[in-house]
Order: structure tokens, then C-alpha cells, then sequence
């Protein structure tokens, strides 16, 4: 038997490699489009973290501008191991940690109560969500002067109505102070997430649950969180983002003071106070390659999530 070969079909006259570059100027039409945003995007965050990368490699302090010179990763080596830039990371770890757990669980919470149906369901939600909505710079205001305020705060004023110690909040727990105005903050941005998921829940397989004669608790732990689990996640790593680069919250309050100085509130200090270009470059590289990681988890868990509901469809 012989084998025969097929010669490839071409139009009469026209070369295959002819059609070649058409397809992929069609290619580069499509995505014509999208070039002035991408360019945009480079000059406007790619050159300036180019920029910083370059100046965190210098001995460098505006003052004297003159002065400056080539110390290769001296300045990491000072961030990292200074004793108050070391307490600024340990201050943004723990800030981070704190603030992310506990509006996870009052987010998770408030999730539950409002996965349930009830007279006026939808007005509660828009109030629940009201303060993730308000700026954070207002927000860290509000906190300051209507709740904390020893003198006319909220606080102090149900203190005193009931007859209670009347303390200074922000001189006695400084940093709590903080955490507290970043919970009420991000707990409404949990809360989404997570009433999200459980509203995407197969209600039938809860159904048997019950009808085996499974209890709500029981529903919850072996249902509810295993489905949660990456709701949890997404929540837990896009407040961490957020939460690492935080300054608002620190400036506003405590401008730092108190032990409260995170790894941001200590770029600003070095850089518009000590005018130290050099050095906060370097720590800000950090804060940027901390957010990267965080990021990278982030977008798996985003990217997981889709493949899932995909596959549910």
C-alpha cells in the first residue's frame, strides 16, 4: 500500500505565508484599542516604582542633594534592622492580623443575620454597608472627635450617663483605637463577600441536611464553612492589601505617636520629615513587594472561585 500525501489547499494565487500578516494585523487591531490605557498604566505606575527602586539604592537626603551616592542595600539593611523601622513591620503585621480577623468574624456575623429574611431586610443592609462607603479620612475623623473625644465623645458621654470611668481612648489604648475605626470600616466589605457565598449555598443539599435530622450548628461546620472557606480567603487577602498600605487611619488618629507608627506612616516620616529619599524608597519597595505577595494569593483565590462557579453552570 502507498501512502499518499495531500498537498495543502491554497487559494489560486494567493501564497499561504501571504495571509500570514493579515491575521495578525487583525490581531493587533483587536487589541489596538487597549494601548493608550496600557501606556497610561506604565507611565503612570510602572516609572515611578522604576523611579523608587533606583533612589532606594542611594544614600540620598534632599536637604543636601549634592551628597548623594551609590550604597547599594544599605538602606534595606536599615529598614529591616533598625530597632523603630523594625517596630514599624511588627506594628503593620499586627495591625493587619488584628483588623482582618475581627472584621472577618463580624463580617461573618452580620452575614449570617442578613442571609435570613426578615421585614425591612434591605434597608439594614444599605445601613450595614453605609460605612465602607464613607472616605477614610472622614471616617478616621468621625472616630476621632465624635466617639473618642474624653471632652464631648460618645463614648465618654454614655460613660458618664451611666456613671462610669471617663478615659482618654486614644492616650490609653492607642492602637486598639486605631483597629477599632479600621474594623467598623472593612467589616461592611466582609460582610459582601461572605453573604455572597452564602447565598450561592445548593439550598437543596442543606434541605437533606435537615431532613436527615442535622442541626443548625452542625449545617454550619460541615456545610456552611467548607463552602465559605474561599470567601474567607478573598476577604482575608484583599483586606491585607489594604490594610498593609493603611495610613489614613494612622495619621489621622494617632499621627503616629504612641507605638502606633505602621511601616506607611514611617515612609512619610522619613521621606517629607527627615527627608530621607533614600531610605523610605527602600521601605516603601517593601510595602509595594508585601502588597505584591498578598496580591498574587488573591487573584488564585479569584481565579479558583470563577473555575468553581464555571463548573457549577
Amino acid at each position: 500500500m502507498t501512502a499518499t500525501t495531500t498537498a495543502p489547499v491554497t487559494s489560486p494565487g494567493i501564497p499561504a505565508p501571504a495571509r500570514r500578516p493579515s491575521a495578525r494585523l487583525r490581531a493587533w487591531a483587536t487589541r489596538a484599542p487597549l494601548l493608550p490605557a496600557l501606556i497610561f498604566m506604565i507611565v503612570v505606575t510602572q516609572l515611578p516604582f522604576v523611579a523608587t527602586l533606583v533612589i532606594s539604592f542611594f544614600d540620598w537626603n534632599s536637604l543636601y542633594p549634592d551628597a548623594r551616592h551609590f550604597t547599594g542595600v544599605d538602606n534595606y539593611q536599615e529598614v529591616l534592622t533598625d530597632p523603630d523601622l523594625r517596630h514599624s513591620v511588627w506594628t503593620t503585621v499586627l495591625l493587619t492580623v488584628a483588623v482582618v480577623l475581627a472584621s472577618l468574624v463580624l463580617g461573618l456575623v452580620l452575614a449570617l443575620l442578613l442571609d435570613r429574611r426578615f421585614r425591612g431586610r434591605g434597608i439594614v443592609r444599605t445601613l450595614l454597608i453605609a460605612p465602607f462607603l464613607v472616605v477614610p479620612v472622614a471616617a478616621a475623623l468621625l472616630w476621632k472627635h465624635v466617639l473618642y473625644n474624653p471632652e464631648y465623645g460618645l463614648f465618654n458621654g454614655l460613660l458618664h450617663y451611666v456613671g462610669g470611668p471617663q478615659p482618654d481612648w486614644i492616650s490609653t489604648t492607642p492602637l486598639l483605637a486605631v483597629e477599632a475605626s479600621l474594623v467598623w470600616q472593612w467589616t461592611p466589605f466582609m460582610m459582601l463577600i461572605l453573604l455572597a457565598g452564602l447565598q450561592s449555598r445548593d439550598h437543596e443539599q442543606i434541605e437533606a441536611a435537615r431532613v436527615d435530622g442535622a442541626s443548625d450548628w452542625q449545617i454550619f461546620v460541615h456545610l456552611t464553612l467548607p463552602h465559605l472557606r474561599r470567601y474567607l480567603e478573598l476577604g482575608a487577602l484583599l483586606g491585607s492589601i489594604y490594610i498593609v498600605q493603611n495610613f489614613d487611619a494612622v495619621f489621622t488618629i494617632t499621627s503616629g505617636g504612641l507605638g502606633t507608627a505602621n511601616l506607611p506612616y514611617t515612609v512619610y516620616q522619613s521621606f517629607y520629615q527627615a527627608h530621607e529619599n533614600g531610605l523610605a524608597s527602600a521601605a516603601g519597595v517593601l510595602v509595594v513587594i508585601g502588597s505584591i505577595v498578598i496580591a498574587t494569593f488573591a487573584l488564585r483565590v479569584v481565579s479558583s472561585l470563577f473555575r468553581e462557579e464555571a463548573s457549577r453552570a
